[in-house]
C-alpha cells in the first residue's frame, strides 16, 4: 500500500541534518471503513492511499497538481478487521 507523504531535510540549530516526512490525511466523514474508527462526535481523517499505478505520478507530479490526488480510497477495496484482545492476567486470590 503507498500513502501520499512529503519528505524533506532540515538543519537543526545546532547544525545537524534530519530528515523529516509525513503522510498527508484528508476528511473521511461519511466513509463507509473509516466512520467506524473515530469517536462519533470526532471528524473522520484517513491517510491519501495512493493507487500502485500512481506511485510514479505522485512522486513527480508539480505541487499545484497534487490536489487531483487528494481523495478517500474507496471503501470496498479497503479491509478490516477486530484486533486480538490481550489476554487478561490470572488475579491471585
Amino acid at each position: 500500500m503507498g500513502l501520499a507523504g512529503l519528505w524533506g531535510t532540515w538543519r537543526t540549530p545546532d547544525g545537524r541534518d534530519l530528515l523529516s516526512f509525513t503522510m498527508l490525511t484528508i476528511n473521511a466523514d461519511g466513509h463507509d471503513v473509516m466512520k467506524d474508527f473515530h469517536k462519533p462526535e470526532d471528524e473522520k481523517r484517513m491517510v491519501v492511499v495512493l493507487d500502485e499505478a500512481d506511485y510514479d505520478c505522485w512522486l513527480d507530479t508539480p505541487r499545484e497538481a497534487m490536489p487531483e490526488f487528494l481523495t478517500r480510497y474507496p471503501a470496498d477495496r479497503l479491509m478490516t478487521e477486530s484486533a486480538p484482545r490481550p489476554a487478561r492476567a490470572k488475579q491471585s486470590s
